[in-house]
């Protein structure tokens, strides 16, 4: 575990009573944290290894409020995980308006540290709200419902080449697509189906929602593992 403190960084002992935000830059092989107010800062690798290092540097802190960091695909996931485990508050940032807090407060020079400290200072600053994290269901369910979405993207694509198209092979090919899409829909269909039948409570909001039409197509409702960001 590499370990740097900022040169104005008070010790814990002068914060006995502050409210501390943590603030992770996650990258696919390591996990940059820095503490506000106070400025330490702490590398670790991004695995189970170096999550427990950094949850142990976490936990020395006193008073801990939120960790705060972007979401990054499949790379924060298991550290969201264990930071739920342990009880630990935490908020995941939109990348753009990290960026725009960025601009707005001049940290604009790009390192992992220092989008780490800029990640502590808008979580301290802006007092975001902690979510409750996904379970695995529900990030089964975002899976599906994403690959859903970007089937249905490619099908109006190919429908609208379609209307266009003058060689018979490519029309052919065209429709082709048209019939692997359908039939990708219809099991990634099955597939949710199946999944949203394993949780009581998701299969009735499910049916809730389809009864009155909020829901399109087969009743795949995004909204009920989109999560917030």
């Amino acid at each position: 575990m590499e370990k740097m403190t900022h040169p104005v960084a008070a010790s814990k002992a002068e914060l006995p009573h502050a409210s501390i935000t943590i603030g992770i830059d996650v990258s696919k092989d390591h996990l940059d944290a820095a503490r506000h107010p106070g400025g330490d800062t702490v590398r670790v690798a991004n695995t189970r290894k170096g999550q427990t290092a950094l949850l142990r540097w976490i936990g020395d802190i006193k008073a801990v409020a939120r960790v705060v960091f972007e979401p990054t695909g499949p790379y924060h996931r298991t550290l969201e995980e264990r930071l739920a485990a342990v009880g630990i508050p935490q908020v995941k940032v939109n990348p753009r308006q990290a960026r725009r807090f960025a601009e707005a407060t001049g940290k604009l020079a790009k390192t992992d540290r220092v989008d780490a400290l800029m990640l502590a200072r808008y979580g301290a600053l802006l007092d975001p709200v902690a979510r409750p994290v996904r379970t695995d269901l529900q990030n089964r369910l975002a899976e599906l419902v994403a690959a859903r979405r970007s089937l249905m993207r490619d099908r109006t694509a190919t429908l609208n080449r379609l209307k266009t198209l003058t060689i018979g092979l490519l029309q052919r090919h065209a429709r082709h697509r048209l019939r692997q899409i359908e039939a990708q829909v219809t099991s990634l269909d099955a597939a949710t189906d199946a999944l949203v039948a394993e949780d009581a409570h998701l299969s009735r909001r499910w049916d809730v929602l389809a009864s009155i039409g909020v829901v399109c197509g087969r009743g795949r409702n995004p909204t009920l593992s989109r999560g917030r960001a």
